[in-house]
């Protein structure tokens, strides 16, 4: 792998952030589809003038997918990066609850950690080493899609086909405490549904049957079931019942994301989900599966990867460590089907899915060398 040193000066975090603050400014929630396609638009207006070869299709939903290609000087399989331009936060969050800001060396707002900041330092880096040598030794491929935040429901199969025609996978999703991510966790979301009988609340309470106490008691039956000794974990994250508070309610949802460490774990959790019961006599309980991630377990191609890139980090001046990790990318996808995959290669900083979201500004030059290091040093040789 040639030497960082050959493009210590190139990298600025100052141009970094700007870019990551046009791209936060753009708010992108998964569940609002015209603002995730305001965001592809600014992205595919970025990618072009960078060089890229465009191609925009529809994910089955309808909602916008991305490919941005930038030759190589050889041909055949080369690098994917994999990315995600929808968010978790609803559009408002700019102007109430986390506004788009620099404290010290922190910046803030919606998505600038995960992930529009690890995107945009992958640009950048592939930017400056293309400005700099021309194309790098094998193409490089960027994936963009809108439903990361929702499991990648209708992008699975259209991320897998794309990874199976490349060499290696980067992901620049945020890195762990510093860290780079090896393996993650298996991810399994569910929907329960219960469905009770109706009567009015105030007049005759006894003759109905609430769906929303059902619901209630299985919430506690379900988080009871978390066990971090263990490492697996159910958490009820959204839940939906009534329409009249005079009305006692007939149905209610609640939507269900459970993690797994291990196989074994992954197993358990879906026999426990599948062993669940309804607690209110005369309400019942139908209980679906949702969007899944598989397991990633390191490979020794992704480990291969990861010293690679740790060598790069030690000439650049810091210390890389791996681990694995909860929290689903699309890197399980990948790393599932034994393609060399190493995650968390974006932004270094904390507060992911909170009103506290934050990167550090000094960790994006760093960061955005050693991306540079790996798109210029990886030459199709070993990993697979």
């Amino acid at each position: 792998m040639p030497s960082s040193a050959a493009f210590a000066n190139s990298f600025s975090s100052r141009e970094i952030v700007e870019d990551i603050r046009r791209w936060a400014a753009v708010e992108s929630p998964s569940v609002t589809p015209e603002a995730v396609m305001r965001m592809f638009d600014l992205a595919e207006a970025d990618f072009r003038a960078a060089g890229a070869a465009i191609e925009r299709t529809e994910a089955p939903s309808g909602a916008p997918v991305m490919r941005a290609a930038f030759a190589g000087r050889g041909e055949g399989p080369g690098i994917l990066v994999l990315g995600h331009l929808d968010t978790v936060h609803p559009v408002g969050t700019l102007a109430d609850g986390l506004p788009l800001r620099v404290e010290g060396d922190r910046l803030y707002g919606p998505g600038v950690l995960d992930m529009k900041g690890g995107i945009c330092l992958a640009l950048h880096a592939l930017k400056r080493l293309r400005a700099e040598g021309g194309d790098t030794p094998l193409p490089v491929t960027f994936l963009m899609i809108p439903d990361e935040e929702l499991g990648s429901p209708a992008t699975r199969a259209l991320i897998e086909a794309e990874a199976r025609r490349h060499r290696y996978v980067l992901v620049p999703e945020p890195a762990r405490q510093g860290k780079v991510i090896t393996g993650r966790h298996a991810f399994a979301r569910y929907r329960l549904t219960t469905r009770g009988r109706p009567a009015h609340a105030g007049a005759d309470n006894r003759a109905g049957r609430s769906a929303i106490r059902a619901m209630a008691r299985l919430v506690e039956t379900i988080e009871s079931a978390t066990d971090m000794d263990r490492l697996v974990s159910f958490s009820v994250g959204v839940i939906r019942g009534g329409v009249f508070v005079n009305v006692v309610p007939i149905e209610c949802t609640a939507e269900v994301l459970c993690v797994a460490s291990s196989a074994d774990n992954l197993a358990f959790v879906h026999d426990f989900m599948a062993g669940l019961a309804s607690p209110v006599e005369g309400v019942t309980l139908e209980i679906e599966r949702g969007a899944e991630r598989p397991l990633f377990e390191p490979s020794p191609g992704t480990l291969q990867l990861y010293r690679r890139a740790a060598d790069a980090a030690a000439e650049i001046g810091f210390g890389l460590e791996h681990g694995t990790f909860g929290g689903g990318s699309d890197g399980n996808f990948t790393g599932a089907l034994g393609i060399p995959t190493l995650d968390g290669l974006g932004a270094v900083g904390a507060g992911v899915h909170t009103l506290d979201e934050h990167l550090l500004i000094s960790e994006l030059a760093p960061r955005a060398r050693l991306f540079a290091a790996l798109l210029t040093g990886l030459d199709g040789k070993g990993e697979r």
